[in-house]
């Protein structure tokens, strides 16, 4: 059995009550602590031999267009603070988190703030990171790293990193999300082995 996560039920589309043979789905929550807490739960439950996390993300600039779907190659624990230079992390603390599950999307590295990033200044700054944001993904990762499972992220672009970010998720997630499954199902992702 494979595990197909998501923040919460919306965001796994047309899946949430029709999940692929051999597939299961769950949600994990909002946030990258709640996210590996409620992962690593259900490693230890339902011992899948891999886990994808589809969601939804944030466009920090052009690189990506809304609706985009990709590939997260990495999730990186990051913050505007530590961007700007008025925080650091110790030497020891992890916080990068590779895909260890092969996708069929474009890859591209994410960047996991604490918190949802509102000001197009800060957007700019993040960009240094990566192209986009999302909120579970390292704690997702991190929960797979930790026991072993293979793990991936397919996200969709809804909105732009910035003041208007909201409206734009509200408007869009749905919308994005049921583009997300499709692109998948038309690469035969889920017909893989």
């Amino acid at each position: 059995m494979r595990l197909l996560l998501s923040a919460f039920a919306p965001e796994l589309g047309p899946l949430a009550g029709n999940p692929p043979p051999g597939w299961e789905t769950a949600t994990v929550g909002v946030g990258a602590v709640t996210a590996a807490a409620a992962t690593a739960r259900l490693l230890v439950e339902r011992r899948p031999e891999a886990v994808l996390f589809l969601g939804t993300c944030g466009r920090y600039d052009a690189r990506l267009a809304l609706f985009d779907c990709l590939w997260a190659s990495e999730a990186v624990a990051t913050s505007l603070e530590e961007v700007q230079g008025g925080a650091y992390r110790p030497g020891l603390e992890r916080v990068r988190w590779e895909s260890t599950l092969p996708g069929p999307l474009a890859a591209h590295s994410v960047a996991v703030p604490p918190a949802i990033t509102k000001t197009a200044e800060g957007a700019a700054r993040l960009a240094s990171v990566a192209p986009a944001e999302h909120l579970e993904l390292t704690g997702v990762f991190a929960a797979c790293h930790g026991a072993g499972v293979p793990c991936g992220g397919a996200l969709v672009v809804v909105n732009d990193v910035g003041p208007d970010a909201q409206a734009q998720w509200k408007a869009n997630h749905a919308e994005g999300s049921r583009r997300l499954v499709e692109a998948l199902r038309e690469s035969g992702f889920f017909g893989r082995g």
